[in-house]
């Protein structure tokens, strides 16, 4: 099948051949020809990677009235990044017609984004908080809406987005269109489709919540204290990995990708303490590749269409099954194949069972590789580079009679031997003091086991200690834009909090400067005096800004500017039963603990 012939206008088919696109994919050819028609409610459940933009897209591009200024199409979306990313595919489909795209989001000038639909628009694409913020204002009019789009339905439920997305299909006309995308298609989402779609057409591209099938799941089960060496030995083993770890939390992201930073990875953190201009430069890196490996929470990690990635590494698995599909799905896009790799402990193999079940697949047990595997593959990975290699003879030539003169005593096995230690000698001392990292499990691995709840122990009262330093409730946490990379020390951070806020040392508590940002804490009573009076100014030539990143006294859930909106509400799938009472539900790990 050809997209010529699925009805669309000729405008968009000649956008889609000055794009290079052909072949519709599965979803796409289910989808388009229904979206295409009079009455159109549909849900499509299909893995990311699939097309799924492309499936609702070209339809509604091509049904917009042109010309028409007020918003016809919306498109509701989880995340900022997926929202930019939405519109700027639009964009590409209507290059040829006179339709207009709007993207709203939070963490920008609500005033440019109202003046711009001000402008006039045919399609919004949207975050759920913002569009409601926008009609609240009166700034969006919603009267006029024909087609509504649900993007990622399961992932803007499972971030809490539900009142959001009720509010706005309440302010939509009755004889609107929705069509909704989603990975998975948990309860919540079912419901969504039953309140306010009539006799939708549903399509599955495989089974119901099953994972694309040119990922290939591996999992290896490692003791707890062991958990970053095995990330590292799986990292030098795949020395061409352009993957996305995928952390539970800011703090584990953060702390993740400076650990990986200091010993020489190209590793950048993508999680929700950064500022936006921070996310999109990190983005920025990561997409052309200057940056081999995203370390990231699930949050922050939606809406990155890369289709090069190798490698998901789930360096915890999330709390909710479903988030697994997703993460997964960041590889193995556009028809490539990618690896799912996944680090448990021994007491963690149910997780691996309970995914199996929802996504329908199987996992394979994975080794993680020993210190002499590790070395043989680097060692021809710096053989292959020496061969491939260019020589300029011209800019050399006057060098090279010095240089053999200081080898002539040695024969070329010696000079080979001699040049491979230098670049490689620090990295086979640091594999010949490794061990095995594997852990089997079951009875024959008591004893380590003990020795973990000891150690497990041991980390827990630390986390306890140092938690309730970060938890003072007389200090407020600000976030700081700079860090290692742009010479902020400890030192410099204190000096330019004190002169420019005119505060006693005493007042500024705990400092941790990471690679590309930083965090301190001071008096409560303070805060609008530092973020008054220290940004803006300059520290060696770069601009300082300074943000809350965690109210006290009821501050919510450590997000700057105040509380989660959202919340995790007490209805999400979790591993674990013990969330709700009532005992275990579907999409759970269960175990009632």
């Amino acid at each position: 099948m050809t997209f010529e012939e699925l009805g669309l206008k000729s405008e968009v088919l000649k956008s889609l051949r000055d794009m290079g696109f052909e072949t519709p994919t599965p979803i796409q050819q289910e989808a388009i020809p229904h979206l295409m028609g009079d009455s159109s409610d549909f849900v499509g459940l299909a893995q990311t990677g699939t097309g799924k933009t492309a499936a609702f897209g070209l339809p509604l591009v091509s049904k917009v009235d042109e010309g028409k200024r007020l918003p016809q199409g919306l498109v509701i979306c989880p995340t900022r990044e997926l929202c930019l990313q939405i519109s700027k595919d639009l964009e590409k489909f209507a290059k040829h017609l006179d339709v207009n795209v709007v993207a709203v989001y939070g963490g920008t000038d609500i005033r440019r984004q109202m003046q711009d639909i001000k402008k006039g628009v045919s399609i919004i694409v949207a975050t759920p908080g913002r569009l409601v913020d926008l009609t609240k204002r009166k700034a969006v009019q919603l009267q006029d809406v024909e087609w509504v789009v649900l993007d990622e339905a399961d992932e803007m439920l499972n971030m809490g987005f539900k009142e959001d997305i009720d509010a706005i299909l309440d302010n939509t006309p009755d004889y609107k269109n929705v069509w909704l995308f989603s990975a998975t298609m948990p309860k919540e989402v079912a419901q969504i489709s039953k309140n306010y779609m009539d006799d939708p057409l549903e399509i599955a591209i495989g089974h119901k919540n099953q994972t694309n099938e040119n990922i290939d799941h591996i999992y290896f089960t490692v003791s707890e204290r062991d958990r970053y060496a095995a990330l590292k030995r799986i990292i030098d083993f795949n020395p061409d990995i352009y993957g996305v770890i995928f952390c539970r939390t800011r703090r584990e992201t953060a702390a993740v990708a400076e650990n990986l930073g200091k010993e020489g990875y190209s590793a950048e953190p993508l999680h929700g303490d950064l500022s936006q201009a921070q996310r999109d430069n990190v983005m920025r890196r990561f997409r052309d590749k200057s940056v081999q490996i995203l370390v990231a929470t699930d949050v922050a990690a939606r809406g990155i269409d890369v289709t090069d990635i190798t490698h998901v590494i789930n360096y915890n698995l999330p709390d909710e099954i479903e988030n697994y599909t997703h993460r997964s799905g960041r590889t193995a896009r556009a028809g490539k194949k990618g690896e799912s790799l996944v680090l448990v402990n021994p007491k963690e193999g149910y997780k691996i069972k309970a995914i199996e079940r929802k996504i329908r697949t199987t996992f394979t047990k994975g080794t993680i590789p020993g210190p002499k595997e590790i070395c043989e593959i680097q060692l021809k990975k710096l053989v292959n580079k020496v061969i491939a290699t260019e020589v300029k003879e011209d800019d050399i030539a006057e060098f090279i009679p010095a240089v053999m003169m200081e080898f002539e005593d040695l024969s070329k096995e010696e000079v080979i031997k001699k040049f491979v230690s230098a670049e490689f000698n620090q990295f086979i001392e640091y594999y010949n003091r490794a061990g095995d990292l594997n852990r089997k499990g079951g009875r024959d691995d008591r004893r380590n086991r003990d020795s973990d709840r000891i150690s497990d122990r041991r980390d827990r009262g630390r986390d306890r200690d140092r938690g309730a330093r970060r938890e003072d409730e007389n200090k407020t946490r600000f976030f700081v834009n700079l860090g290692q990379r742009d010479g902020l020390n400890p030192g410099g951070l204190l000096r330019v909090v004190c002169d420019a806020a005119g505060l006693n040392s005493s007042k500024v508590g705990r400092i941790d400067i990471l690679a590309s940002f930083s965090f301190f804490e001071a008096d409560n009573e303070l805060a609008d005096k530092i973020i008054k009076e220290v940004n803006g100014v300059e520290y060696e030539g770069h601009k300082v800004s300074v943000e809350v990143t965690k109210k006290k006294a009821g501050g919510g859930s450590g997000r700057r500017g105040g509380g989660n909106r959202r919340g995790s509400g007490g209805g999400r799938r979790s591993f674990g039963g013990g969330r709700r009472s009532g005992g275990r539900r579907d999409g759970s790990y269960g175990g009632g603990r």
